[in-house]
């Protein structure tokens, strides 16, 4: 297994940690320990009483039961609880595809969806989407892409980093597709949930089609991501059999208290998505109209979904250099697009609380 640079984590082991603002963060505003106890009573008490031995490898019961609550018409057998989205990604892709196979990944897209698919020896193509088109998917492109061999399709909605919603009739045009071949798709779902109008969300991809996988995680829409914990959803049980098998060779099980802690946030994630959606909704119009203020170097297609978009940058020089010169000066972190190979972007996150003081710093650091 032959795998390339991750570049997106290989720039943010170089800056996250030391810079003072993200303003590039791809998660909603996290919880402390104490606030996610105390969403329900009796939470500490049963979190010090807690066996600290090994877990069940598919996932406990009870974190399964909470993880089907987010679906329509599933059950805990459905779910597979994995050690964040990058284990689910890894474990889908080797589990289920190789060499001789082929593979369909929609960019741009997070690195290790490309990276892995490429890494399990299958044939990989790109179903392209374009700035200059809006970002528009374009269905007659996939459906060129489709060989005999296709056996699996990633798909990401709502989009990291373009935060943009798939269009249901486009969603539907996919599964109709994959449905004919008998493709599996598996679909990057971790921003679903933190929709800007709730109206807008997606059915989830496993309550679609029996051949689909919905990837899930606390990282994102619900900003945990130091549980560490994912899922694979799927009415198809040989496939959640076939990555089960595979990830005895990866994590074995999860934390103890990460799934209890997971189980509690996922029974209260109403409150922590309406607190998450407040925070976006806040930040949102103050960075659309930072970009409009500054139209001479930012435009974008707007985003639907997620605390993230990716504007293009329209500077003479290189968008890595202006990224590394805005955090050496301001201490404000933008992620270039290069690490989606889209190296006139940058991606810019609205999910943190102290997102209006970073934007001030960035726009103090523009008008200078």
């Amino acid at each position: 297994m032959k795998l390339n640079p991750f570049r997106i984590e290989h720039y943010y082991g170089k800056h996250e940690f030391t810079a003072k603002y993200m303003l590039s963060s791809s998660d909603a505003q996290s919880l402390s320990m104490a606030e996610l106890l105390a969403l329900e009573p009796n939470a500490r008490a049963e979190l010090d009483s807690l066996w600290l031995g090994y877990t069940e490898s598919p996932g406990a019961p009870y974190l399964r039961q909470a993880i089907s609550q987010i679906y329509v018409g599933m059950s805990a057998d459905d779910a597979l609880v994995v050690s964040s989205a990058e284990e689910g990604i890894f474990i889908a892709y080797h589990a289920l595809v190789g060499s001789g196979d082929h593979v369909i990944v929609e960019t741009p897209c997070y690195e290790s969806a490309l990276e892995l698919a490429r890494s399990t020896g299958a044939e990989v193509s790109l179903w392209e989407r374009h700035f200059e088109d809006g970002w528009a998917h374009d269905l007659a492109a996939l459906e060129n892409l489709i060989r005999s061999n296709t056996k699996m399709l990633y798909i990401n909605t709502p989009s990291n980093p373009t935060g943009i919603n798939m269009k249901p009739e486009v969603l539907d045009a996919v599964i109709h597709l994959a449905r004919e071949k008998n493709i599996i798709v598996l679909c990057d779902e971790v921003y679903r949930e933190l929709e800007h109008d709730p109206k807008n969300r997606l059915p989830a991809i496993c309550d679609l089609y029996d051949n689909a996988i919905s990837l899930g995680s606390m990282s994102k829409s619900y900003g945990l991501p130091g549980l560490r914990l994912g899922w694979l959803v799927s009415k198809n049980h040989a496939l959640l059999e076939k990555m089960l098998h595979f990830k005895f060779y990866t994590t074995i099980c999860s934390s103890a208290p990460s799934e209890f802690l997971t189980a509690l946030a996922l029974r209260q994630r109403q409150v922590i998505l309406a607190r998450n959606l407040g925070i976006v909704q806040h930040n949102f119009p103050l960075l659309e109209a930072f970009l409009a203020r500054h139209s001479d170097l930012f435009s974008w297609v707007k985003p639907n979904a997620s605390p993230i978009g990716f504007p293009r940058v329209k500077i003479k020089g290189s968008v890595m250099d202006f990224c590394e010169e805005v955090v050496e000066k301001t201490g404000v972190l933008l992620l270039p697009g290069s690490v989606y190979d889209q190296p006139n972007h940058i991606r810019m996150g609205y999910g943190r609380s102290n997102m209006p003081e970073a934007l001030e710093q960035l726009e103090r650091y523009l008008t200078s």
